[in-house]
């Protein structure tokens, strides 16, 4: 059984950074895609950036040269830099794992991060 636990959110000013984990336990298979999502209050989950387990990356617009996506994939954990955060990143945060060769997926239950203006 996998389990995806996150960490590290919380509140910040605007301006200012603030680092999430996501570390996955169980067999999560050695291809894989690690996805943050965000979903703010009265809107739809968003994709916030992904990582393959070979390493390349993606990000949405939105946060294009703020935030920066890692991995380690001997920890099994994903890490997102957030930096020069906005007001409007405020939302809970979920780790996403899609296992390459299963098809399997997996939530995190989110963290939430306030970004104060």
């Amino acid at each position: 059984q996998v389990q995806l636990v996150e960490s590290g959110g919380g509140l910040v000013q605007a301006g200012g950074p603030l680092s999430l984990s996501c570390k996955a336990s169980g067999s999560i298979g050695i291809f894989n895609v690690m996805v943050w999502y965000r979903q703010a209050p009265g809107k739809q989950r968003e994709l916030v950036a992904t990582i393959a387990s070979g390493g390349s990356t993606n990000y949405a617009d939105s946060v294009k040269g703020r935030f920066t996506i890692s991995r380690d994939n001997a920890e099994n954990t994903v890490y997102l830099q957030m930096n020069s955060l906005k007001p409007e990143d405020t939302a809970v945060y979920y780790c996403y794992l899609r296992a390459i060769i299963s098809g399997y997926t997996y939530w995190g239950q989110g963290t939430q991060v306030t970004v104060s203006s």
